[in-house]
């Protein structure tokens, strides 16, 4: 079985950035620089069964009707926006590690899709794709026949004596 796993060098120097923050006890970096609206990477599983591909992306307090899912070329595209939770006056965050922003991914898949029955769904935070392969690209069992009949072995078994 083949997993891929996306590396990404934001998260390592942000996590990076969090680890000194740490051993100092000071940001390495503003909060201002930190909570900039930047576009992120959004995290996905990405199943193979024998007729479908599953996709799911985890992107709770997401409006559906504000995320954009397209799919071209052989290439599922995820687009949508998080927004920030406001502050109000008299209020003083301690801590902010949610999210918020622009984010977008992009895959392609190794077999063509039959792109008239993609399915989306979007349950208790979590996007659900449904790909499913078009026929030809489906696996397809081949039975192996043998060309004859089966060969019988025989042999007779003689018994060695052998002087002691």
């Amino acid at each position: 079985m083949t997993s891929l796993t996306r590396w990404d060098p934001f998260q390592e120097m942000s996590d990076f950035a969090r680890l000194v923050d740490r051993m100092w006890g000071a940001p390495f970096f503003s909060e201002e620089r930190m909570s900039e609206h930047s576009s992120w990477g959004l995290a996905l599983d990405v199943i193979e069964h024998a007729n479908n591909f599953v996709v799911k992306a985890s992107i709770p307090g997401v409006n559906p009707d504000d995320l954009d899912v397209t799919f071209t070329n052989n290439t599922l595209n995820i687009r949508g926006e998080l927004q920030e939770d406001q502050v109000s006056e008299g209020e003083q965050v301690h801590l902010r590690e949610r999210r918020f922003g622009k984010f977008s991914r992009s895959i392609t898949l190794p077999t063509r899709i039959d792109t008239d029955h993609i399915q989306a769904d979007y349950q208790a935070g979590v996007l659900i794709l449904t790909l499913p392969k078009v026929e030809e690209a489906r696996a397809k069992r081949i039975e192996v026949k043998s060309g004859g009949k089966p060969k019988i072995f025989e042999g007779k078994f003689e018994k060695i004596s052998g002087k002691n």
